[in-house]
């Protein structure tokens, strides 16, 4: 027994690589409720995590009609029976008392309960004045989220692109995995991780490029400590300004000045390529542009890229030896990457890294481009993101012509004229007034978009109709015109895709609270109203429920490279999650991708003709037919550039946010988790030692994070943060247990800018002053005592669960 508040990743269970398929020992987590034991559940019902993108697979335990447990499934290939602390804790959020259960509709500036019919025929009466009018489709606009289930995108995307034919439609996946995408697609020619998570039983190196994996993936980093405590254990780097826990692990941290990521990776290449560590065999037969890339990166020597990063040039040429020589490499980048400066074209040097050594497409040789929230690959898989369904090119007419066959309508309905809108542009066109109708399902973009202010004012506008799909009345869902109670995770079917596109199903356990309906149902009842046809005059969307969507689904995957044909319901129950791309030829699915070097940047095939790096501009179809790729990847390069927002005179800091193994995304659940709330229950701001002394600051004083576009208060946690630079965690909103709060929310503060290639904002580039607001008066920073936000004063209370949060974990041998 042990209290996962106090150890967020439990007990330790060593393994080395071993001569054949190396075996991670199994680990069974559990947890009951207070006074319910095993003998009191009724049930076991089969799930997945939907706090994280890791996919732990889960058993959810229902006593009576209540979800009062949760315990980790042994069989399945992701976790071992692991389970995290929001895995462990974050259900309870399903019982809160606070839970929508009726709809709800604006009466002047007050939201009422009313009935569905009234709920439903506003949302249907606005859609059709406005579908009738000039104008049409520009006028709709659809938010959405990484945490619904594959077969809720799949309608939506199917509703948004065939019945409305909007191009505005994007997800909050926009501010965590879309410079993922954007870099597989550019590097490899379509989405879809390369590698496996079972790349860490084989490696010999691991790379975490601005991924606080501890925090973020904390069953992943059990699987590295397992590795890292066993024999023959692999070599850790990290890149990251903050001392996270994988920078305390590792055997190099290089905490650089953030927004500075390209320039490091540039110069790590060239020492790699310099020193003669890159295989020059596989670059030629499988590559393209390694000439310029050579070109590129020669401008970046160590010298230059310690003044650049601030980090001393020994480490720069560690760091480079220790990529240069390792025989089996695995990296996972995360979002100190991808929402930075230049976030793309970094992701795409990591990638670089990989293919001019080889290392791709074999047991612990792989990268992943990590994934922030748990259904965010079936969020660009089915297009709710914007992309065409089953990772399509949208300017491919042929590929246009596909859908338009499998949905049977006419091609022109299907927008494909230009780039789907991103969140960042769909908010922008709703401030403008040509957005006239927003619904958002799921997320709570008043809290987690950037330059608050400005969205709240967009939120607000009384010409736009804002429909909010969600479980509770979120700072978001105070703002709408149209509340829709909606069901979640353990209360309804689906399936979903974790990072390392490992399908799993949830099933569902108990009945979602009052007249709450499961989103699947919101959306097929949306389009039966709006009467939705095909151009035979059939209905639009001819599936009914969760299985028979996932069928159709398959049908639009066929061919494609995450083709889930011969993935079923049944085949998903009771054993392990399956990895797509699972076809007739391939029936267990594919562990890696790439095994034979062969990529899939093909025209007829790829997702993408490309995209400039420095500008983002799309480019033509012709320019990339006639660099005839062959199945080979891309070498991309760009020189660095400074960030959009660097310190001044006013501002001398760097304001970065993140997150904490607490906490997820707004805190909408894990805040109504007693554990979770209390472990981590309100903002803080962390200070590195130096710039603490500067200010006249200490551990919990008070103090103001100002920024040009707003103020954040909070108390002060000094830890082993790099100098020059502020920590703000972004999961703090309006919105409290205690009662409505503001100066709270990181996101007051950071910049509307956003990656030119994949469009994910700037949150880790915004530049902030710094000033004591009121002394600690024996109190001390929120912030746990786990993970990132070690404090450097020994005198600080450990962070605990105590008696509530104790769990099992069973070790189990082989």
């Amino acid at each position: 027994m042990a209290d996962r508040i106090a150890d967020p990743w439990g007990p330790r269970t060593p393994y080395g690589p071993g001569n054949g398929e190396p075996s991670w020992p199994v680990r069974v987590d559990t947890f009951l409720e207070p006074g319910v034991d095993e003998a009191d559940v009724d049930r076991w019902t089969q799930s997945a995590s939907l706090l994280h993108s890791n996919g732990d697979a889960m058993d959810i335990a229902v006593r009576g009609d209540r979800i009062v447990g949760v315990r980790g499934r042994a069989v399945d290939r992701v976790n071992h029976g692991r389970l995290d602390p929001k895995d462990l804790y974050g259900w309870q959020a399903n019982n809160s008392p606070d839970r929508l259960r009726r709809p709800l509709v604006r009466d002047g500036d007050r939201l009422v309960e009313t009935d569905w019919e009234t709920a439903m025929g506003r949302v249907v009466n606005r859609s059709r004045e406005l579908l009738d009018g000039p104008g049409g489709w520009g006028h709709f606009g659809f938010y959405t989220s990484g945490q619904l289930f594959l077969e809720d995108y799949y309608t939506l995307g199917v509703i948004g692109k065939a019945g409305i034919g909007t191009p505005h439609m994007d997800g909050n996946t926009r501010l965590c995995t879309a410079t993922a995408a954007s870099a597989l697609k550019a590097s490899f020619g379509t989405d879809g991780q390369p590698g496996s998570y079972r790349d860490v039983d084989h490696c010999d190196a691991l790379a975490l490029w601005g991924h606080n994996v501890a925090e973020t993936q904390a069953v992943l980093w059990m699987r590295m400590l397992d590795r890292r405590r066993g024999p023959n254990p692999p070599a850790m780097l990290v890149v990251d300004p903050r001392e996270t826990p994988a920078a305390r692990e590792a055997d190099l941290h290089l905490p650089v000045r953030a927004g500075t990521n390209l320039a490091l990776v540039n110069g790590l290449l060239r020492e790699v390529i310099r020193n003669g560590w890159y295989d020059k065999e596989y670059v030629t037969a499988h590559t393209l542009g390694f000439d310029e890339l050579c070109r590129v990166v020669d401008r970046y020597p160590p010298d230059r890229v310690a003044e650049i990063c601030d980090v001393p040039v020994r480490q720069i040429e560690a760091a480079a030896e220790l990529l240069g020589t390792a025989e089996r490499l695995f990296s996972s980048v995360l979002q100190g990457f991808y929402q930075s400066n230049q976030a793309t074209a970094a992701a795409c040097q990591v990638n670089n890294l990989h293919l001019v050594r080889g290392m791709i497409g074999r047991p612990g040789a792989g990268v992943c481009q990590m994934n922030g929230q748990p259904t965010a690959q079936n969020t660009r898989e089915t297009g709710a993101d914007g992309d065409l369904p089953g990772l399509r090119n949208w300017a491919n007419p042929e590929h246009v012509r596909q859908l338009a066959r499998l949905w049977n309508v006419e091609p022109d309905v299907i927008p494909h004229w230009a780039p789907p809108t991103h969140a960042m542009q769909i908010f922008r066109y709703a401030e403008q007034g040509s957005i006239k109708l927003l619904w958002v399902s799921a997320t709570n973009p008043a809290v987690s978009l950037p330059d608050l202010a400005r969205i709240r004012r967009i939120l607000a506008k009384p010409e736009l109709f804002l429909v909010v799909q969600d479980l509770f009345l979120t700072e978001t869902a105070e703002l709408a015109d149209v509340v829709l109670p909606a069901a979640t995770w353990g209360e309804k079917l689906g399936t979903f895709t974790n990072a390392d596109r490992t399908v799993h199903l949830s099933e569902k356990a108990v009945e979602p609270p009052g007249e709450a309906r499961a989103d699947l149902d919101i959306f097929l009842d949306y389009a039966r109203r709006m009467d939705f046809r095909d151009r035979d005059g059939g209905p639009l969307i001819t599936w009914t429920d969760p299985e028979s969507a996932f069928e159709a689904w398959k049908e639009c995957s066929r061919g494609r490279p995450c083709d889930y044909t011969a993935i079923s319901y049944d085949r998903l129950r009771g054993g392990s999650g399956i990895q797509w791309p699972c076809t007739e030829a391939n029936p267990d699915g594919t562990e890696r991708l790439y095994i034979d070097g062969q990529f899939n940047t093909d025209p007829e095939y790829s997702e993408t003709y490309g995209q400039d790096l420095g500008t983002g501009a799309e480019l033509p179809a012709a320019e990339y037919r006639a660099k005839q790729p062959g199945g080979r990847a891309f070498l991309h390069a760009l020189d660095y550039e400074p960030s959009p927002e660097v310190p001044s005179e006013e501002y001398p800091l760097l304001l970065t946010t993140g997150r904490t193994v607490y906490q997820f995304h707004t805190r909408t659940k894990t805040g109504r988790a007693p554990q979770l709330n209390n472990a981590a229950p309100e903002v803080w701001v962390e200070v590195s030692a130096e710039d603490a002394k500067r200010v006249g600051l200490a551990e919990g004083d008070l103090a103001r994070v100002e920024s040009a576009r707003g103020t954040v208060r909070a108390r002060v946690r000094v830890c082993g943060i790099r100098p020059g630079v502020v920590f703000v965690p972004f999961h703090y909103g309006y919105w409290d247990v205690s009662g409505p709060q503001r100066e709270r929310a990181a996101n007051e503060l950071t910049i509307t800018g956003w990656d030119p290639v994949s469009k994910q904002p700037l949150f880790k580039v915004a530049a902030a002053r710094l000033t004591k607001v009121a002394d600690a008066a024996g109190s001390f920073a929120p912030a746990p005592t786990v993970g990132a936000g070690a404090p450097a004063d020994p005198e600080v209370p450990a962070t605990v669960g105590g008696p509530d949060a104790v769990s099992s974990a069973e070790i189990r041998e082989d």
